[in-house]
């Protein structure tokens, strides 16, 4: 579902990465750690094809960075969901409005886009802030309400960009648990995080940005990152 393949990328005329390679299947969990500036973000980047390497080549279902035209980079991104660590809400709209906006500029209809909000907002428990400002709402639910947004098109991966930075530990775990619940649906997921805690409660596959590289495995209690 999703394939990186040899893929090298240079910035600032300074390699970040070099051959590197990752696949995802359909409906998979994982995570991708690494130090600050290791380029986890452009990698992240990479997969919605904002960026795009300079050899090498990255897949997403039937889109591909080497022959995707420009005016088909709408219908990638619908199949990719997105979540920032500062969530990019708009503040000048409720949550509903916030959720809408996304559907509205498909021309979806105005039914649909009531139903398929109302059932997003249900899912990450946050119904009742449906009319609630961004600055009314606290780290952890402006974060819920993100994930909403991200899972309103049902897209086929979600990518998660420090979900948890801004928040405490308890409200990341919450926050986790809403990404685990999503991803058992079929979703597929990549976190990328410097939490270390949250992978490890994750107990899920990790990929690992070093020297340019990405290594393969799973984090264990006393792994040192």
């Amino acid at each position: 579902m999703l394939s990186i393949q040899n893929v090298t990328f240079n910035y600032e005329n300074q390699p970040l990465f070099e051959n590197v390679n990752l696949e995802l299947g359909a409906g998979e969990f994982a995570f991708l750690i690494g130090k600050s500036g290791s380029g986890k973000t452009t990698l992240l980047q990479m997969v919605y094809m904002n960026v795009l390497p300079d050899s090498g080549s990255v897949s997403v279902g039937n889109f591909n960075s080497k022959t995707i035209k420009k005016s088909e980079l709408p219908y990638l991104r619908r199949k990719i969901g997105i979540v920032f660590q500062d969530f990019k809400l708009l503040t000048d709209r409720n949550v509903f409005e916030n959720l809408s906006f996304v559907l509205e500029v498909t021309a979806t209809q105005k039914r649909e886009i009531k139903k398929r909000v109302n059932d997003v907002l249900n899912e990450v428990g946050l119904s009742h802030k449906r009319l609630t400002k961004p600055d009314k709402l606290s780290g952890g639910e402006k974060q819920k309400v993100a994930i909403a947004r991200a899972i309103l098109n049902n897209p086929l991966i979600i990518l998660a960009d420090e979900p948890t930075g801004n928040l405490d530990p308890e409200t990341s775990n919450e926050i986790l648990d809403l990404l685990q619940k999503i991803n058992k649906r079929g979703t597929a997921i990549l976190v990328a995080t410097h939490n270390y805690d949250m992978v490890r409660k994750g107990n899920t596959r990790v990929f690992k940005i070093e020297s340019g590289k990405i290594l393969k495995g799973y984090l264990k209690p006393k792994d040192q990152l």
